[in-house]
């Protein structure tokens, strides 16, 4: 029999619970890089210079690279972990199926 408890109910997809802290801090991060996007959209807006924006988007880029640096590492410290002491060897395809996109 399937497992539903992680599972969202509406999508057969996983779910990941996570502790308040975990979560704030993941909200924070993501909040601050909306504000960077809006404040480059300001800078296009107010006809700022190409290299200033750019540097701009390179730095949004960095942060979302380091967000998903922190979100990977808890994957594998967590749900990647736990599933292969479960058996679950398909959790290894998972993984790598998802670096693969990441490294694009």
């Amino acid at each position: 029999m399937e497992d539903t408890n992680n599972v969202c109910p509406g999508c057969s997809r996983r779910t990941k619970e996570r502790s308040e802290k975990e979560k704030r801090s993941m909200l924070n991060r993501l909040s601050r890089i909306e504000g960077q996007v809006r404040g480059i959209r300001k800078m296009v807006e107010n006809d700022a210079y190409c290299p200033d924006i750019l540097i701009q988007v390179s730095a949004v880029n960095a942060a979302l690279n380091s967000f998903n640096k922190v979100l990977l590492a808890e994957h594998i410290r967590t749900c990647v972990t736990e599933d292969i002491r479960e058996g679950k060897e398909e959790t290894i395809d998972e993984l790598v199926l998802t670096l693969q996109k990441l490294m694009k």
